[in-house]
Parts: structure tokens; sequence; C-alpha cells
């Protein structure tokens, strides 16, 4: 009877943990989406250098620094993507994503800018 229930857990274990990995987004498709919305302000390799970060102030955040980007959670960078940089504390000038962007296509951009960030 424990080893049945042991293989048991164990199986659900796996399936859980499975869905948990499918839920971290695709980060070529978060590629895409980052190209589309992201880019302009925070530069294609993410340094915060893209075409309309010389007029802005505070300038765009370096998505590349990896001491910073270890200090933020997933749901901090999705709730920023989707809800803008007011919504979290930060500069008015990060705007909310949420109306053009579906929940999976933030969480694959999250996804992607996690691999933007220099080890």
């Amino acid at each position: 009877m424990f080893k049945l229930l042991s293989v048991g857990l164990s199986i659900f274990v796996l399936l859980s943990w499975s869905t948990v990995q499918a839920q971290k987004g695709d980060p070529a498709k978060g590629k895409t989406a980052y190209a589309t919305y992201c880019a302009s302000c925070h530069g294609a390799a993410g340094k915060g250098d893209g075409a309309a970060a010389a007029t802005l102030n505070p300038k765009p955040r370096d998505l590349t620094d990896a001491k910073y980007m270890a200090t933020l959670t997933d749901q901090y960078m999705f709730d920023i993507t989707k809800k803008g940089g007011a919504a979290v504390g930060k500069a008015a000038l990060m705007p909310p994503w949420g109306a053009a962007l579906k929940d999976p296509e933030i969480q694959n951009v999250v996804t992607y800018i996690r691999t933007l960030v220099k080890k």
C-alpha cells in the first residue's frame, strides 16, 4: 500500500512540475513581442538604449544587469509589463501593455527578458 501511494505521489509531483514549467513562457515568442513592444525603449539587446531612450527621464532599465535583475521576481516583471510602471511605484513612462498583450504573451516576454541577463 505504501509503495502504491509513493508511486502515485511521484506521478502527481512530476505532472505538477511539468505544468509549472509549461507556464513559464516561450522565450522565442517573447522575443517577438519584446521587439514589438519593448525594444524601442529598452533596446534590442535590453541595455536600456532603444531609440526612444534618449528622450526619456528616467532612462529605461538595463535588463541585462544581472545583479539588479536577480532582485526582481517574475511576478513583479509580469505586473510592471501588464499594468505599467506607475502601478508598481515606478516611472509612469513605462506603459501598461495589458490591453495589447494577453497574460500568456506577457509571460513569454518575462521569460525572454530573463535570457537577456548577462551572467
